[in-house]
């Protein structure tokens, strides 16, 4: 990776340097065949080389879908579960005959290239291969292998290798090679189909060309893990114990320790303290491997965990780890780099094919990640993961991760002071492209983020997951500082709620963001659903200055949750709904307006109950999706119709006697009770779901006990989604408990969108009150 220049100007906004093309496109066909066609895809921001911001890639990324070709046009669509969803820029080349092609026209000398590409899996989940030709101006260069093994994942979280199973998804992998030689500008660089009989399909992303730099040579005094400990450059043999004794020995003799070119076969953790590990370069040289026998066990390079002492004064740079992951299970430390390493910096490395290119277990302090790359994880990009402390991620590229792509997780010991500056996050095929779940004085800032594939947004600052809470010092706290980011086509559907997710977005779930959190100097460039969306407890302490926003699929804001936030020189243009804002919390969401700001702001605000379908610039047309969607952590988990809503949740009520209060109708005991002031009718309970919720079903209950007996009470169901306006969902009518059959009543409801459920009861032949022993709610 390039080095980000010194002092890049803190500009207010990018609109001299991105530029959004929208076009109201739409469904798009097959190119012609013609040998110079081109497949005319939608015009697109790109996310990769915008000045000033994300990591100065050492690359010239070019899409197949402005590329010469003979092949077909897929997109642009942004529904989960097709295939030009998770491609950049929502679009892609897809050749199904020989012959067939995708050229690129080389716009600088190049000796390397990348590229992004997707085959169909096999019948038995484990991936096929085959092979493209590589042509330079028409002559042939060399085949390059590529793969479907290392994706297409199904099912629910954590998701499996079964193609039977519903939910395919994780579609695209990235290769290598070098060319051979340096070609100039102007070079073709064809990619080409020579046979349909190990893949019936390519369809090619994009590519990206650079000029590798030659190998690094071995530092003077460095210890040679080949030539001084035996470690095989051609992966035939197992270096792992040889590079361990390596590391080993450096550490001893204080003395840095060089991997030469070459392969190496590495099949479980080479541990490091205060040492040096480096390469001739990503290029040159490569850790791979993976044990035969114990799959729990992998390439990677870890520090001491933390309950081991941690690890410290460790460099590692300038090489590539190269896995062999090709499933997620959460509970295996099959990372590339992990542990604890304080004081320790990662530079120039390549990691690919693992289930996260580092998750890092502290306490820990001052680590860094800089000039990297992290492409095609099973898992996070990266996670700095309980009690890591000022440290940060740094003009460094992530694409292709399985779950966020950059996180911070403060679980039960606080994360301090860590920066996420100068990185560019594409495409997480889960979750969020940037997140801090917690954590005190958060930076993030001169980001770009783009593509969010499903179940999370661009950026996230939220108090969840677990361990995440103000008890232990680990909830959001100080300042959050989030400035000059920009985010294109963030946030996107979460099918878990039914609803889309903003490009940026906030949640108080284990409890109340109550924080001072600055989102400044930030572009928001056709999103997906709404711009800007908190939700799940409360959110306080937001302030918006000199914010664009420029496209929307839904909403400018979508609010789902009390708080407040202020306002500043913040404007939105093309936004999808004619209200730009979607409330039904009402004034218990406080916005403060200054000066500047446009197109964002209305009262009433829109508060419909239901979901517009969203409007996407690029020309996508929503429809269809899958049937049984994922269930990930960071998002809530798919509404189960056995489930009671209510059990636990917050209740009022209008009045209780003696020690029969409201909170004994939503314990989970039916042999307790909630019953009214006596005499007094009506008199009602209210529960609050917690979220809008289709309930379907509620039963009621009085204690099963044969000393109750048979009584009829005159009841009727309303719900609301604000808790001000209630709606009728089921009308007064007499409802008979009988001990003898349960002392329950069932009701069927129409499935409205309610977040609170209210039951008024008018009447009670065996008591001249209210009386409840449970009130549950379900969604089937």
């Amino acid at each position: 990776m390039t080095a980000p220049p010194n002092g890049r100007s803190l500009r207010r906004t990018l609109a001299a340097t991105v530029s959004m093309a929208l076009a109201a496109a739409g469904t798009l066909v097959a190119v012609a065949l013609a040998p110079e066609a081109h497949a005319a895809g939608v015009p697109a921001p790109s996310p990769v080389g915008i000045s000033g911001r994300g990591a100065a890639v050492p690359f010239k990324e070019q899409e197949a879908e402005y590329a010469a070709t003979n092949g077909t046009l897929i997109g642009p669509d942004r529904l989960y579960g097709h295939l030009p969803s998770e491609a950049s820029g929502r679009q892609a080349v897809t050749l199904d005959a020989a012959g067939e092609y995708v050229e690129f026209t080389l716009t600088a000398p190049a000796n390397a290239m990348s590229f992004r590409y997707s085959l169909p899996d096999n019948a038995a989940g484990t991936g096929r291969d085959a092979s493209l030709d590589l042509k330079i101006d028409g002559n042939q260069l060399k085949s390059v292998p590529v793969t479907s093994k290392y994706g297409w994942y199904y099912g629910g979280y954590p998701f499996n290798n079964n193609p039977g199973d519903s939910n395919p998804h994780h579609f695209y992998d990235e290769t290598r090679t070098l060319l051979g030689s340096t070609l100039p500008a102007g070079t073709k660089v064809r990619l080409q189909v020579s046979s349909t009989s190990a893949s019936p399909t390519f369809t090619i992303d994009l590519a990206d060309f650079e000029q590798v730099g030659a190998p690094v040579g071995k530092p003077s005094g460095a210890l040679d893990v080949v030539g001084d400990f035996g470690a095989d450059p051609t992966g035939a043999a197992d270096s792992t114990a040889k590079i361990q004794a390596a590391v080993d020995a450096g550490k001893a003799q204080g003395r840095a320790v060089y991997i030469p070119q070459g392969t190496f076969q590495v099949r479980d953790h080479i541990v490091v303290d205060q040492v040096t590990l480096a390469g001739a370069g990503p290029w040159y040289s490569v850790l791979t491997g993976r044990d035969p026998v114990n799959r729990a066990k992998a390439v990677g390079v870890y520090g001491k965990y933390a309950n081991q002492g941690g690890s410290k004064n460790v460099t590692l740079k300038d090489f590539a780890i190269l896995g062999d992951i090709r499933e997620r299970v959460d509970d295996d430390q099959v990372n590339a780099i992990g542990g604890a390493l304080s004081n320790s910096t990662v530079d120039n490395v390549w990691l690919q094919h693992t289930k996260c290119g580092a998750w890092m277990d502290g306490p820990m302090d001052n680590f860094t990640i800089k000039n990297s790359r992290i492409l095609d994880q099973t898992a996070d990009g990266v996670n700095f993961h309980m009690g890591v402390t000022n440290s940060t991620v740094t003009n460094t590229f992530v694409r292709n991760t399985g779950d966020d792509g950059l996180a911070m997780w403060a679980e039960n010991i606080p994360n301090v002071k860590n920066k996420f500056t100068y990185n560019t996050v594409i495409l997480p095929v889960l979750a969020n492209n940037i997140v801090t779940y917690g954590g005190k004085d958060i930076t993030i800032s001169d980001n770009v983020m783009a593509d969010t594939v499903t179940n999370g947004g661009g950026l996230h600052v939220a108090n969840r997951y677990p361990g995440v809470n103000s008890g232990q010092g680990t909830a959001v706290s100080g300042t959050t500082t989030a400035a000059r980011n920009t985010l294109i086509r963030a946030g996107n559907n979460d099918y878990n709620w039914q609803f889309g997710v903003g490009a940026v977005w906030f949640s108080g779930l284990n409890e109340a963001l109550d924080a001072t959190v600055n989102i400044t100097d930030t572009e928001i460039l056709d999103s997906s659903y709404a711009a800007i969306m908190n939700i799940e407890g409360a959110t306080k302490g937001l302030h918006f200055e000199n914010v664009r926003i420029d496209g929307t699929g839904t909403y400018a804001l979508q609010i789902q949750a009390p708080g407040n936030a202020s306002f500043t020189n913040v404007t939105a243009t093309h936004i999808a709904q004619s209200n730009p804002i979607h409330n039904c919390v009402g004034s218990g969401f406080v916005i403060t307006r200054g000066t500047g700001n446009s197109g964002w702001y209305a009262d009433p605000p829109a508060c419909t109950g239901t979901w517009p379908d969203p409007k996407w610039t690029n020309g996508g047309v929503p429809g269809g999706g899958p049937t049984t969607p994922p269930t990930d952590p960071p998002t809530d988990p798919p509404a189960d119709p056995t489930l009671n809503l209510a059990k636990g949740r917050p209740v009022t009520e209008t009045s209780h006697t003696d020690v029969y209060p409201a909170t004994k109708a939503v314990d989970g005991d039916a042999n307790t009770y909630w019953e009214s002031a006596n005499n007094a009718f009506p008199q009602s309970l209210t529960v609050d779901l917690g979220a809008a919720q289709a309930v379907k079903r509620v039963v009621l209950k009085l204690p099963p006990a044969a000393a109750w007996a048979t009584r009829t009470q005159t009841l009727s169901v309303l719900g609301s989604t604000d808790n001000s306006t209630f709606t009728t969902l089921k009308p007064s009518a007499g409802y008979t408990f009988d001990p003898s059959s349960g002392n329950t009543a069932t009701l069927s409801l129409g499935g409205t969108a309610t977040r609170y459920l209210r039951v008024t009861v008018t009447g009670n032949t065996g008591w001249p009150a209210a009386q409840l022993s449970e009130l549950e709610a379900y969604t089937g």
